[in-house]
């Protein structure tokens, strides 16, 4: 048996003992809660979830939006030894059920604004014996199996009775993550106790070099592992402050959160950066933000460049995962290299490796990247097969193609799968998506590989223009005639006004695939 270790009390109780327990853990729509007000209320989720008859490694699902009551019910569930879900708040009622029937949780947590979609989860989770509604909401509920729930408010009733910490360790199981599903399934990633403490003392203190006088602001959302770091897990292990956002994110809403809540650390993705750029934001609004974070998908070089001159900061691009928790291939605060993922995060280990597992060492050598970390999840719940593919050896298959250069620096190529071979040549769809973005009709881009009518390969670009401009395909393929070899041009332009997207933000590649297929 390990040493003990709970990672709810260490995030909350540990600022509490040591006398900052009156320090803003939590900004959320001009409201200001306290560590010492987060821990009575997560104290509080402990009595109710005892009351609910949850024992030891149990499951609960949540469908939650970003405000107190996440916190609250994350680490309530984790010190009491259970095992939290959190689940997309995009995704639709039988999605829900399906993912929270497959985690086996016996109680769902949900925002009132979601109440519509009990009933359809319930039908497809037998499992759920209970239902916990947190929020304001006036709508009435009959169902005795229906509790609710709002978090703390200063001043408010009797003195709350502390709750035990389970006696954990850092092995033991913690929370689970939903995959996003782009390619299948979702599967739940299942994490332990300590793998948040890994990303804290690598990604967040070595390369953001977080501190108490951080305030952390995120585009991305709690219920995926990029938000959850960003926003909860990150500023609350160094006793920093999260600026939560329930509503979904548009360039109008941030740009008034970052003039508002003045962050520090601000965190987006390639293609939010991209939006803020097209509204042509005022460059004061960035005037707090040390630096920003983008992940989730490759930032191309002309975006980040851009960015870095509008907000007058640092633009940190990388890479992370669901199965490691959080970013383990990025840029520096004293360096950053425009389309690049940047390099190894301390404490990680990284290394190429050929159709045949070999290691490759050459640089500029395709490969197929894999990552060993104390931050990678046990394996996948359920899932066997897909957990042997994924984790071999310690080492974590992540499924994305890299390359490495001789200054160490590594640079995304795409998903194993998404690769194209036009004339027998591999192409990268993150190059051509980056010379596309560079016209200045462009605001995103996304490359696919289809078949033409002699059955080859070629590339197919999918793009979104900007505001206010119109793209002229001539001019654009005169553009990337001007600037790759012939084989990489894309032989197809498909002008769109989205993509679409998994609940994370990602591009669902296949779907574009799919569409060249059936037209």
């Amino acid at each position: 048996m390990g040493e003990q270790f709970n990672v709810a009390e260490w995030l909350v109780d540990r600022h509490v003992a040591e006398g900052r327990g009156d320090r803003v853990a939590i900004r959320c729509e001009g409201r200001s809660m306290t560590y010492a007000e987060l821990q009575r209320d997560i104290w509080r989720v402990q009595h109710l979830l005892a009351a609910l008859g949850l024992d030891t490694g149990d499951r609960v699902a949540m469908v939650v939006q970003d405000d107190e009551t996440f916190p609250a019910f994350f680490l309530g569930a984790q010190r009491s030894g259970l095992v939290p879900v959190p689940l997309s708040t995009m995704l639709k009622a039988h999605s829900l059920g399906e993912i929270i029937a497959d985690s086996g949780a016996r109680t769902l947590v949900l925002s009132d604004t979601f109440l519509d979609t009990v009933d359809a989860i319930s039908a497809a989770a037998p499992s759920i014996s209970s239902v916990v509604v947190s929020g304001p909401s006036n709508v009435k509920i009959d169902d005795e199996a229906t509790v609710r729930w709002s978090p703390w408010s200063e001043g408010e009733g009797d003195p709350v009775e502390a709750a035990d910490a389970a006696d954990t360790t850092a092995s033991t199981p913690s929370f689970w993550l939903y995959s996003s599903g782009t390619t299948g399934t979702p599967k739940g990633v299942m994490h332990r106790h300590g793998n948040v403490k890994a990303t804290v003392d690598t990604y967040a203190t070595k390369t953001l070099q977080i501190s108490e006088d951080d305030r952390c602001l995120s585009v991305a959302k709690l219920f995926f592992a990029y938000g959850l770091g960003n926003s909860l897990t990150f500023p609350l292990a160094v006793g920093a402050t999260a600026v939560l956002n329930p509503a979904p994110p548009t360039p109008a809403l941030m740009s008034e959160l970052i003039q508002q809540e003045k962050p520090t650390l601000f965190f987006s993705s390639p293609g939010f950066c991209a939006a803020l750029l097209d509204t042509t934001s005022d460059p004061s609004i960035y005037d707090s933000v040390r630096a920003t974070v983008t992940a989730g998908e490759s930032l191309p070089a002309n975006i980040q460049t851009r960015f870095a001159e509008l907000a007058g900061c640092p633009v940190l691009d990388g890479i992370g995962s669901t199965e490691l928790l959080h970013i383990f291939l990025s840029n520096t605060l004293d360096a950053q290299v425009p389309g690049s993922s940047g390099w190894v995060v301390d404490g990680y280990e990284a290394e190429l490796r050929d159709d045949d597992d070999n290691v490759i060492v050459e640089p500029d050598t395709p490969g197929y990247l894999h990552v060993r970390c104390d931050s990678a999840a046990s394996g996948y719940w359920e899932r066997p097969e897909a957990t042997d593919a994924a984790f071999r050896n310690g080492w974590v298959r992540t499924g994305d193609v890299y390359t490495r250069g001789a200054d160490d620096s590594w640079t995304f190529l795409g998903r194993n799968n998404d690769m194209i071979k036009a004339g027998g040549i591999w192409v990268s769809p993150a190059e051509v998506e980056s010379v596309l973005i560079e016209h200045a009709t462009v605001r995103e881009a996304a490359v696919v590989g289809a078949r033409d009518e002699d059955g080859l390969e070629v590339a197919v670009a999918f793009v979104i223009p900007a505001a206010g401009t119109t793209i002229d395909p001539d001019e654009l393929d005169a553009h990337c005639r001007d600037r790759m070899a012939t084989f990489k041009r894309p032989r197809q332009l498909h002008i769109v006004e989205d993509f679409p997207r998994t609940a994370t933000g990602k591009i669902k590649r296949f779907e574009l695939r799919d569409s060249l297929a059936s037209s």
